[in-house]
């Protein structure tokens, strides 16, 4: 057959069901379309333009493409590649760039046929399209300036700026990611690349008897099959607790339905996907413990040897019961949240090769430093051995903290001293990786007849699955932040983390702190029915001063801005028919006694080369970005010369981009090295620079661990603080919300704004439509679509306001911004909802009212 490809005609005479993603991936290396999702059709992430329509490629045969003209990014032209490219960058479309191309395939095809769509119409033509990053607001805003540019046959110039902060700076290597061409894992080759497929179990818990790989072996293609046996170090990993076995052994008790039993070595993908299915295991099924109030019972199976209860945090100070007893109001009710999936766009992937005497990894993960120490363990290498370089990802959310396939990768490629890929499918991927915790959360909270607090009492159990990952730090959070951004007397929190053989929990934006948001503001709301009080005015009453204490027992002493946010959004939520109103707060560093540490290298390569080396992932947030502008802002340089890298070579060390605290930490340790560097520069030029090094670092290693006896409680070094409001029309649908946020200091409004508006995105998903059930254990769906993410046409309108209070440790007065943004928006919904129809909500998600 033949078809017009970019402009060259093609021809084919291979399989006509191959699908047209494969072959535009695999034949062709075109590598703009993304496989987000095959064969699902769900994220959009691999539309191309099929006969002036726009398609999902990764369900077209290759048949139906006979006498056809495909059209990919590559073969936009270079006037509609430089107009889309530049107005996603200037308007801020852009965050990890995976679903990008995607929808710049969409919008072309959109504005081939109307240049002067309304907002509604590109809303609709990105229905195909899912973005977890944006919250789709920005991609609306791009869409129509790059259509008012074409309709007039006019440029968009290239933005730029001098880097300093406060800018509009545009996103790091924005242009590759917007058309595609910026390169994730699973678009890298190398040569003699192999590629594996790993045997998952078909049980949530069962003895595993036997494994016979015979067929799999003798399968043609197959390089080999690697079992436990085969591994080199270590069989177990752990971002805490090292309980994960790469790979289950013979004889072990399977937790979950992602426990991997074999992986398969091949070829090809195709070829290693074949012989996993020729793999077959011997078990014994038990039933499995997918309860994790029955799993705390000692009649309980033991899902780890020392017992299902992982941790628990408490909290006690003062006297609660009398406290409570005194009350003249008190609200008591059980809340439960549900198990979200991360959605994001990227699956996971990675490809190892040899290096020296170890291996070289390539890792979308969230903290290159932390991987390379997992993998040293299971290598048995010496961590000069082992290289990991970060490729930047396609989203994590909190949910490529753990080591995935990484591990398995580096232990194959060290195994047969060849590069292999893994790479998971959007099903397995669901699987396998952790998500985010439901909670039960049993609360008492009371105040007295004036509208003050008296005490608090919370009950919470978190159902953290089969393995620790990060669940107990996650349940501390929430124990931490459970009185919210409020100045409680007396509390008294009980916070445990309980292992089932469901799926895995552990970090996700906002990391146990939005589940406690839901509790407490909606007993706040119920105390404020009870005795009459205006909401807004309560929690401004109660909000966090100087001097006032978080639930640790923290004394907040500067930078508190959660009374400035509430008076943001006062007139709005007083002048509103149907209105929720939630207020939050959000550690920034993940403290409780815990090093909070950064570094960085600025390395001069030459006067038109500066490289700024770091440890942080950029998973679409900007760090990249921020890292540029603190750079700029401290020493004057030309940030078109400044280029960013992340490899454990260099040694520029972070832990995981975790807590919302790359910006602060990245902004210190550049503030650092920028000391010497700024002293250099008043007597020299670039030229005289080049070869130097310089290094900086920021530590803080002042927090306390709770519930140790220490003179001053330090539980974080920086919070955040945030007020919604959720608006509801006549019919009772989310109309808007508005978001006034501390951000301490605002480094780039755009990307600041484009952070607040994709975590609004998510919150509301959480809030009316998101959920990941399971049925024994076992995903009812593996489906992206049955997730519950929203889409373009389904999101209301957002008004985000940024406050700026300073924060005494952060850079220029930075705090954290990328979680804070849903931590007020489920229980500002909720308390929206009951306005309109009079029903109060205890348990999330709440099913209806999703815009039309």
């Amino acid at each position: 057959m033949q078809f017009t490809l970019n402009g060259n005609i093609k021809t084919y005479d291979g399989d006509p069901e191959l699908p047209l993603l494969t072959y535009l991936r695999e034949h062709e290396g075109i590598t703009s379309p993304k496989d987000g999702c095959m064969p699902q059709a769900a994220c959009g992430c691999c539309a191309v333009e099929l006969n002036n329509k726009a398609v999902l490629s990764c369900i077209i045969p290759m048949k139906k493409v006979e006498n056809g003209t495909i059209v990919t990014t590559e073969g936009l032209g270079e006037y509609k590649q430089n107009v889309i490219a530049n107005a996603f960058i200037e308007k801020s479309g852009v965050q990890c760039g995976f679903c990008t191309p995607g929808i710049v395939m969409q919008a072309k095809v959109l504005l081939d046929k109307n240049n002067n769509p309304t907002r509604n119409e590109i809303e609709n033509a990105l229905t195909p399209n899912l973005c977890r990053c944006t919250g789709y607001k920005k991609i609306v805003d791009a869409v129509e300036y790059a259509a008012e540019a074409i309709r007039n046959n006019r440029e968009i110039p290239e933005p730029k700026t001098d880097g300093k902060i406060g800018k509009n700076h545009p996103k790091y290597n924005g242009k590759n990611l917007v058309l595609g061409w910026s390169k994730y894992v699973a678009d890298i080759s190398f040569p003699e690349l192999l590629h594996a497929a790993l045997k998952l179990s078909d049980h949530p818990r069962a003895k595993i008897l036997s494994i016979n790989t015979k067929n799999a072996e003798s399968h043609p293609g197959v390089v080999k099959v690697i079992t436990a046996k085969d591994l080199p170090g270590s069989r177990h990993q752990g971002l805490i607790i090292p309980d994960w076995p790469l790979i289950v052994e013979v004889g072990e008790v399977t937790r979950y339905v992602g426990d991997v039993l074999a992986g398969v070595v091949a070829e090809t993908e195709a070829i290693a996907r074949e012989a996993v299915k020729l793999i077959k295991a011997e078990y014994e099924v038990l039933d499995p413990v997918s309860d994790p109030e029955k799993a705390s019972l000692d009649s309980s199976p033991k899902i780890h040897s020392n017992g299902n209860l992982l941790s628990e945090t408490r909290v006690v100070r003062g006297n609660v019961e009398d406290a409570l007893k005194n009350s003249a109001y008190v609200s008591e009710g059980t809340y439960n949240t549900q198990v979200i999936e991360h959605g994001y766009m990227e699956p996971e992937c990675s490809i190892a090769r040899p290096w020296n005497n170890g291996v070289e990894v390539y890792s979308q993960g969230q903290g290159v430093y932390e991987d390379r120490k997992q993998l040293v363990n299971l290598l048995g290498l010496p961590p000069e051995d082992v290289r990991v370089i970060f490729v930047p990802n396609g989203g994590g959310f909190g949910g490529k903290e753990d080591l995935s396939v990484q591990g398995h990768a580096a232990v194959f490629a060290y195994l047969l001293k060849k590069p292999v890929k893994v790479l998971l499918s959007r099903d397995e991927s669901i699987l396998m990786h952790p998500k985010r915790h439901p909670m039960k959360m049993k609360y008492k909270l009371g105040c007295d007849k004036n509208g003050k607090f008296t005490a608090l009492d919370a009950d919470i159990i978190g159902d953290t699955g089969a393995y620790a990952s990060v669940g107990m730090k996650v349940l501390e959070r929430a124990a931490g932040h459970a009185s919210g951004p409020y100045h409680i007397p007396n509390v008294k929190v009980i916070s445990k983390a309980v292992y089932t053989n469901n799926l895995p929990c552990g970090a996700m934006r906002g990391f146990g702190v939005n589940q406690v948001a839901f509790a407490i503001e909606g007993c706040i709301d119920d105390l404020c029915e009870q005795g009459g009080f205006d909401r807004w005015q309560f929690r401004f009453d109660n909000a966090l001063t100087e001097g006032g204490m978080t639930s640790t027992g923290q004394l907040v002493n500067r930078g508190a801005g959660i009374r400035e946010t509430l008076l943001a959004v006062k007139d709005v939520f007083q002048n509103a028919k149907y209105a929720g109103i939630a207020c939050g707060m959000k550690n920034t560093g993940i403290g409780n006694g815990m090093r909070d540490e950064g570094r960085v290298k600025i390395e001069f390569v030459s006067p038109s080369r500066v490289i700024l080396h770091h440890g942080w992932t950029d998973m679409g947030q900007g760090v990249d970005t921020m890292a540029v502008q603190f750079l700029c802002s401290e020493t004057g340089i030309d940030p078109a010369i400044v280029e960013v890298k992340v490899d454990t070579k260099e040694e520029a060390s972070a832990g995981m981009t975790t807590a919302s605290r790359a910006t602060s930490i990245i902004g210190n340790s550049i503030t650092n090295a920028s000391l010497k560097l700024k002293e250099d520069l008043k007597s020299k030029s670039l030229s005289d620079l080049v070869g130097k090094v310089y290094k900086g670092e920021w530590i803080c290693n002042w927090t306390t661990k709770v519930g140790d006896d220490v003179e001053e409680i330090i539980t974080h070094y920086s919070y955040s603080y945030a007020t919604q409001v959720v608006v509801l029309n006549d019919d009772g649908e989310i109309d808007t919300v508005y978001a006034a946020h501390d951000a301490g200091k605002i480094i780039n409004p755009s990307l600041f704004e484009g952070q607040i508006e994709g975590s609004i995105h998510m919150g509301l998903g959480y809030a009316i439509s998101e959920e990941l059930e399971q049925e024994n254990s076992v995903p009812k769906s593996t489906r992206l679509r049955k997730c519950g993410i929203l889409r373009a046409k389904q999101m209301p309108k957002m008004e985000i306001i940024g406050i700026e209070v300073p924060d005494p440790h952060g850079p220029y007065g930075v705090k954290g911004v990328g979680e804070i943004g849903l931590v007020p928006t489920a229980p500002a919904v909720a308390g929206a909802f009951y306005q309109y129809d009079g029903t109060k909500y205890y348990r999330l998600p709440i099913k209806k009212r999703i815009k039309n």
